[in-house]
């Protein structure tokens, strides 16, 4: 007995870890039904039936299983639908996955890449690509099959959008129809490898919207290279042409989506608010719709109307009324023909998305200098760049014909040498100089100008700052002696009730003795008395200029601050009652 249940357990063991070890596998004899999942090692993918939106139809697809929306990124049998819930998936000796619905009739199945495998498995990996390999070959890339060959709407970290020029197979990555049916939409995400690859969305045949061709850092759609999240790369040689990035931190869940309106999304998971945010959105203004301002034209977000021509270049139509348009379809034309041998020169422009690049030749190995002299040989050469703008720039772009879609920054962007007649440029530069020239007597007047206003604040400010310092402002015009504070409150005995001689209309007068000796009588200004500074001088000036039998002679004064103080000898015995009179009468 003890036998027996000892076998059972080992028998157990056995069964969970070997589906533990085969839940993101599937071997030839087995399937996975409708309600069924494969999940990739590390958890961030699930594959299984789904149905998208609110409709009833089955598909086989890919979702992250870490985000609670179950967000699906791939789906096997886009144009062919599972009706219910009958449907499987499976994989036979050959290496072929196939789904079938409920009459055993193949719904979807795919192609291998070359001979199948000794002992084929489908496998769903941790970066949410599908694939076919032999499970004794230890090239972790060397795949039969892959879901990553065949892109949706969404384009992954690791994935690649491209061609291979061997194969003449494309990778690109195609919208929805809409929300509740995954069938290839009309918009794509691709590389377009007419002149130098660059990255485009097109709606069916016509371009929507241009990323840009790659500079060694970045795409040039782009106005700046650093990103925090994503790191790039477009890999060209002899046998293939692709973009594909990577994931900085792998904690992140980010993906590309190309929705069914055709707009690229760079979507990131917020783990706070369980829901994708927004990163960015490539079409996001006039300017991102592929060649809006027409040809030899720039478009900028930051001006009205956004479009305007290259210097050099006039609009096509002489109308004002088409200049100010926002129909810039036609585009600008040269002032003046080009002479081609001899008589051209390049203007340059900085801070730009360059133009479209189907018509252009590269060369990796030449410098800057090179390029131009090739583009001077060459009566179509309309501009030159640099290819690679890493090191301070090396390589040559040339471009031949219309310059088209060109987008100007207001930071980052990239040189662009554009070809004009001679007699053009040396306009362009004499223009340059005389406002050069106009700026600078204009900063000049603004800077004398605010100079001397400053100078003048500071000196106002300094004058201010000194009268109020010193507590005496005003004294310098009185023609009499000026008493300090502490002497005066000394003799009234700091301003004691019981030396009030009386009170007038601006304040008390106290009884007061000097040091000396010396009797005085003091009107001390109350500061709720409205009588200003000036007033006060011009009373304390009056009064030591007057000579009358009944108005005491002045003595002093004394101003500190907010306190204004007279001074007021006693002379004789009628002198004082008069002067107590006067305050009081």
């Amino acid at each position: 007995m003890e036998a027996f249940l000892m076998e059972l357990v080992l028998c157990l063991l056995l069964f969970f870890t070997i589906r533990t070890w085969a839940i993101d596998t599937l071997t030839p004899g087995q399937s996975i039904k409708d309600g069924e999942t494969l999940v990739s090692a590390g958890g961030s993918f699930e594959l299984g039936f789904f149905s998208p939106g609110n409709s009833k139809s089955r598909y086989v697809g890919i979702w992250y299983k870490k985000v609670s929306t179950g967000t699906v990124v791939w789906v096997a049998n886009r144009e062919n639908l599972v009706s219910d819930a009958s449907g499987v998936l499976s994989i036979n000796e050959k290496g072929i996955l196939s789904i079938m619905n409920g009459t055993k009739g193949i719904v979807w199945s795919s192609n291998t890449s070359r001979n199948s495998a000794e002992e084929p498995i489908a496998q769903l990996l941790d970066s949410g690509n599908f694939v076919v390999k032999d499970r004794n070959d230890s090239d972790s890339e060397n795949f039969l099959w892959q879901s990553f060959d065949r892109p949706c709407d969404t384009f992954l970290p690791g994935m690649k959008i491209g061609i291979n020029f061997v194969t003449g197979s494309e990778r690109h990555a195609s919208s929805w129809k809409n929300t509740e049916d995954p069938a290839p939409g009309i918009y794509t995400y691709r590389v377009d490898s007419q002149g130098y690859p660059q990255v485009v969305v097109k709606k069916g045949a016509d371009i929507l919207f241009r990323a840009g061709s790659w500079n060694g850092l970045y795409l040039t759609g782009s106005p700046l290279p650093v990103n925090p999240l994503y790191s790039f790369e477009l890999v060209l040689n002899e046998n293939e042409v692709y973009y594909t990035y990577q994931v900085q931190n792998n904690s992140i869940y980010t993906r590309f989506l190309l929705n069914p309106s055709g707009l690229i999304q760079r979507t990131i998971w917020n783990e706070r608010t369980n829901n994708w945010e927004v990163y960015a959105t490539s079409q996001s203004d006039q300017c991102s719709i592929y060649a809006y301002c027409g040809s030899y034209a720039t478009c900028s977000t930051n001006e009205s109307p956004p479009c305007k021509c290259l210097e050099g270049f006039i609009h096509r139509s002489a109308s004002p009324r088409d200049i100010n348009s926002v129909d810039w379809s036609y585009g600008c034309t040269r002032r003046t023909p080009l002479a081609c041998h001899g008589g051209d020169s390049f203007l340059r422009k900085t801070g730009l998305k360059l133009p479209d690049t189907s018509k252009t030749w590269a060369n990796i190995s030449i410098d800057l200098k090179e390029c131009e002299k090739l583009c001077l040989k060459n009566c179509s050469c309309t501009a030159y760049a640099n290819l690679d703008v890493r090191g301070g720039g090396h390589g040559c772009l040339l471009w031949f014909g219309d310059l088209i879609d060109i987008i100007e920054f207001s930071e980052g962007g990239q040189d662009l040498y554009i070809r004009l007649a001679t007699s053009d440029l040396n306009h362009i530069r004499s223009k340059g100089k005389l406002n050069e020239k106009l700026k600078a007597v204009i900063i000049a007047i603004s800077v004398i100008i605010a100079s001397g206003m400053t100078i003048l604040a500071l000196l106002l400010y300094v004058q201010k700052i000194r009268l109020r310092n010193t507590g005496e402002h005003g004294k310098e015009d009185l023609e009499l002696p000026v008493f300090d504070f502490t002497t005066i409150a000394t003799a009234t005995n700091n301003f004691s009730s019981n030396n009030i001689l009386g009170q007038g209309g601006f304040g008390p007068v106290y009884k007061g003795t000097l040091i000396e000796g010396q009797e005085i009588a003091v009107k001390r200004l109350s500061k709720n008395s409205g009588q200003g500074l000036e007033e006060f001088k011009n009373e304390v000036t009056l009064i030591s200029k007057l000579q009358h039998r009944n108005l005491v002679k002045l003595f002093g004064c004394c101003i500190r601050k907010d306190e204004k103080i007279s001074n007021k000898k006693q002379i004789t015995g009628l002198a004082y009652t008069n002067a107590y009179c006067r305050w009081n009468c």
